[in-house]
């Protein structure tokens, strides 16, 4: 699907800095708030900005603050910390 949007110059040009491609900012953008809501996956982030890894779309998820570090997560370290610091793995 092409989608085609019509944005004044002016305020394109505080939005985009010089040499950066207007569309791929705005596809960027598109892609980040639709993951950050649950719209799109990791996947299709990648399939979408033409990513080749997961990796590369992690690092540019983190590049925009997107995190997916949940409080479970947070918690299973938290654990493992406790675990790790009372003392000598058990084989």
């Amino acid at each position: 699907m092409r989608i085609t949007v019509e944005v004044p110059d002016e305020l394109a040009q505080q939005v985009v800095s010089s040499g950066r491609d207007p569309a791929r900012i705005f596809l960027e953008s598109f892609a980040v708030e639709s993951y950050r809501k649950g719209d799109l996956t990791m996947e299709q982030v990648r399939q979408l900005l033409g990513f080749g890894t997961r990796m590369q779309v992690d690092s540019f998820l983190q590049q925009h603050q997107v995190y997916d570090y949940t409080i479970d997560d947070l918690e299973k370290d938290l654990a493992t910390q406790e675990r790790l610091a009372s003392g000598p793995l058990k084989p």
